[in-house]
């Protein structure tokens, strides 16, 4: 850990090997393990038996529920939410007998989004801003900012607000979110803010 007072809280269960960073007000919580090289922004949680690391970079105000690996390979952007049990993976055709710790393939996902309990996320991909993948999907391809994704594999059944709410009303041509008032534009395989009120 560095050397800097500590003003966040770790469970004495849990695990922090060296050269960790940890942001103000982050609650790591039973069971835990943040290994070498992990960057972990201000005012996250982290829930009980979740794995983040080697070499991880985690955000601001990212929510990681039970049961989480965060493995290398792996960015999460500020205000992340990573459900109950999802899964990522890092190599995609991994053997027990095979050293692939060279091909370890890139995920991001970026700033708002939220990956529902139980999903996978195939690595190499990019799930983008404010994006929603409902629970027990699996993504084998990238997720457009404010996307709505769920299924075997995942496909884009809709758009999501920032605020999380489903897009379903147009008002000439806009979506308009019911909940929040945010008004979007649909533009071929992506949705643009015009007004966002979260």
């Amino acid at each position: 850990m560095n050397s800097k007072e500590k003003r966040y809280f770790v469970h004495p269960s849990s695990y922090i090997d060296e050269n960790v960073e940890i942001g103000d007000d982050t609650k790591i919580w039973h069971f835990c393990h943040v290994m070498r090289n992990t960057k972990i922004g201000e005012k996250c949680v982290l829930g009980q038996n979740v794995m983040a690391g080697p070499n991880v970079s985690i955000g601001n105000r990212v929510k990681i529920q039970n049961n989480v690996s965060v493995y290398e390979g792996v960015k999460l952007e500020d205000d992340v939410f990573c459900g109950p049990s999802m899964v990522f993976t890092n190599v995609i055709n991994p053997r027990s007998f095979i050293e692939r710790k060279h091909e370890f393939k890139e995920t991001l996902v970026k700033r708002g989004a939220t990956i529902g309990a139980n999903a996978t996320i195939v690595c190499g991909v990019t799930i983008g801003r404010y994006a929603l993948v409902a629970a027990g999907s699996v993504v084998t391809k990238d997720v457009p900012d404010y996307g709505l994704v769920m299924g075997v594999p995942a496909r884009r059944v809709g758009w999501v607000c920032k605020c999380g709410s489903t897009l379903k009303v147009k008002r000439d041509e806009n979506f308009v979110c019911q909940a929040c008032s945010s008004e979007y534009l649909e533009k071929g395989n992506s949705l643009i803010p015009i007004v966002e009120r979260v």
